[in-house]
């Protein structure tokens, strides 16, 4: 990760030209996407860093950006939505076996 107040504009497109700079994210948002994506050229200096690849990018705790990566947002957020989907399949579960077991023992409405 090289933050974009640490290099000069001459810098960062030399990177940029020789493959080493391919996706931008937002420091405090811990968001990276394209670095021609509109919602990436409107970020803050301050916050902006670069990554050379999606895998460092991840590695760092950076999520796809929802609009020039959808496709990897939509897996980031399957994976992130599923976990909680399951536990709470969990607690209905138990919820309707304590009713259960309370209307069986006459402890129940």
């Amino acid at each position: 990760m090289i933050r974009h107040t640490a290099i000069d504009d001459e810098d960062m497109y030399r990177l940029i030209l020789g493959g080493h700079i391919r996706y931008g994210g937002n420091r405090r948002l811990r968001i990276y996407g394209r670095l021609n994506c509109a919602s990436g050229k409107r970020m803050n200096r301050d916050t902006r860093v670069f990554f050379g690849d999606a895998a460092e990018a991840r590695a760092a705790g950076f999520r796809p950006c929802g609009h020039c990566l959808r496709p990897a947002f939509q897996r980031w957020k399957l994976a992130k939505v599923e976990p909680a989907k399951i536990d709470r399949a969990q607690i209905d579960r138990t919820q309707t076996d304590r009713a259960q077991i309370d209307r069986t023992s006459g402890n129940g409405a």
